[in-house]
């Protein structure tokens, strides 16, 4: 797998962690169920760009800087 796979999930828990968050906290500001929110950061769900989209909504992002991020990892 690439590096921007490998690293997704720790870079969701990272961003979310820093900003006090509960997985259902993210799942609310993304539109997302808290089950697949889990799913993600434990890298057992691979994101589409949709949902790649919402997450990086909910932090403020642009989608390509969250990519960045897990590139930068």
């Amino acid at each position: 797998m690439s590096p921007i796979v490998n690293r997704f999930p720790g870079v969701v828990r990272q961003l979310r962690e820093a900003r006090g968050w509960s997985q259902e906290e993210l799942a609310e500001r993304a539109d997302l169920n808290r089950s697949y929110v889990g799913e993600i950061e434990r890298g057992n769900a691979m994101p589409s760009l949709v949902t790649i989209n919402k997450l990086a909504s909910s932090f403020d992002l642009l989608p390509s800087f969250l990519l960045a991020r897990c590139e930068q990892h």
